[in-house]
C-alpha cells in the first residue's frame, strides 16, 4: 500500500483530501505543519508527499525540498500559484487548488510512476493517437 505524508493547515480541506486519499487506498499520515511534517519525514518511510506551500511555520517547499533529498516523491499544491515568485514551482510536480479529485489522483500516479522513468531518462511516453 502506498504510504502518503499529507502536509496541509486547512482545517476545511485537510480532511477532504484525507477521505479521498483513504477512499483511494493509499495509507495516509496527516500534519499541517513544516516542524511536524519534517519530524514525520525522519522517523517513518513514506512513498509520496503531499504539501501545501503556505503552511503556519514555514514553507511546503521546504518538506518537498527534504522529502526529494531522502528520494521520496513530493507533489506541491497551493492556491497562491499566482502571487508566488515566477518560476519557484518549477522544479517540483505541483498542482493548484482549487483541487479536483480526477486531477488529484492522476498527479499522484504521475508522480509516483516518475521513479520507473528517471531510468529511462525522465521521458515519459504517451500512447500514440490512432
Amino acid at each position: 500500500m502506498v504510504r502518503i505524508l499529507l502536509v496541509e493547515d486547512d482545517p476545511d480541506v485537510r480532511p477532504l483530501l484525507e477521505h479521498i486519499l483513504l477512499t483511494s487506498d493509499f495509507q495516509v499520515t496527516s500534519t499541517e505543519s513544516v516542524a511536524t511534517a519534517s519530524s514525520l519525514l525522519d522517523n517513518q518511510p513514506f512513498d509520496l508527499v503531499i504539501t501545501d506551500v503556505n503552511l503556519p511555520d514555514g514553507s511546503g517547499l521546504q518538506i518537498a525540498d527534504k522529502a526529494i533529498a531522502m528520494s521520496t516523491k513530493a507533489l506541491v499544491v497551493t492556491g497562491h500559484g499566482l502571487t508566488l515568485r515566477p518560476g519557484s514551482l518549477e522544479p517540483y510536480d505541483y498542482l493548484l487548488k482549487p483541487l479536483r479529485v480526477g486531477e488529484l489522483l492522476t498527479g499522484i500516479k504521475r508522480c509516483l510512476a516518475k521513479e520507473e522513468t528517471r531510468d529511462e531518462a525522465n521521458v515519459v511516453q504517451f500512447p500514440k493517437p490512432e
